[in-house]
């Protein structure tokens, strides 16, 4: 893990925010590892599946990065970006922070990671990604 240090919050709306709870944690109040993770994964699946235009399951996790502890009590808010689609999938980075000691604004980023993710039809089996201008049309009603 890297030494502290304090940022800001990123200037766009986070996909996820959630604040770990005891059951997430070990005896001392440190937040599992995999938690995290699993959160991690439910935020890059939510701009996955957006362009995607549906179904996606989680096909690789590229990379993992525990930058800080996670607390009992941590306001988190996971931020989650397309990097790259392919033909079939998409790989999605997520960046977490976390913000401490709620009455003194103490943010840090605490973990960060690349997903894929594939587009799965009914049948569970990779699907094409359909070219962003059919889903704008689509979300436009057309």
């Amino acid at each position: 893990m890297t030494n502290h240090t304090q940022t800001t919050l990123p200037p766009h709306m986070p996909t996820l925010r959630v604040m770990p709870m005891p059951s997430d944690a070990n005896v001392h109040g440190d937040v599992f590892g995999g938690w995290i993770m699993a959160q991690v994964d439910i935020a890059g699946a939510i701009p996955a599946a957006r362009r995607a235009n549906g179904r996606v399951a989680t096909i690789a996790v590229n990379s993992f990065l525990f930058k800080q502890p996670v607390f009992v009590g941590d306001l988190l808010s996971f931020y989650a970006d397309v990097v790259k689609v392919g033909n079939t999938s998409i790989t999605i980075a997520v960046e977490v922070y976390a913000e401490r000691n709620r009455l003194q604004a103490d943010t840090v980023k605490v973990t960060e990671a690349t997903l894929t993710y594939v587009a799965t039809g009914e049948d569970r089996k990779p699907r094409q990604i359909p070219p962003l201008d059919a889903i704008e049309a689509f979300s436009a009603g057309k």
